[in-house]
């Protein structure tokens, strides 16, 4: 998997690029905690090249949203396909974060 950053103003977009799955869910995580602590709460995961979620994948979000909690901002997905929001419906997880449908109304919404 790999792992695009991209600064859009004041807010930082992280845009996996495969399954967030086994392995790959730690270096997500590591990699999210940095970006996320440099940009004040206003982070982004940008899921639209992401096909699937294990659940190491979930539990990768939820601790990234778990991290954002002191900000007082839930973690913001965008571009979530109809088999990842499935998943966070039937695991009742969905509740924990704001989805936008793609990255420019996800930015915005900082405003």
């Amino acid at each position: 998997m790999r792992l695009i950053e991209q600064q859009w103003g004041e807010v930082m977009v992280i845009r996996p690029e495969g399954p967030l799955t086994g392995d790959e869910t730690q270096r997500f995580t590591e990699r999210f905690v940095l970006v996320a602590d440099g940009c004040r709460g206003r982070c982004v995961v940008d899921a639209s090249a992401v096909p699937f979620v294990d659940s190491k994948g979930l539990e990768a979000l939820v601790r990234a949203n778990t991290h954002m909690t002191p900000t007082g901002r839930p973690l913001k997905l965008c571009g979530i396909n109809d088999t990842i929001r499935q998943v966070l419906e039937l695991t009742e997880l969905e509740a924990q974060f704001e989805y936008f449908d793609d990255v420019s109304k996800a930015v915005r919404s900082f405003l």
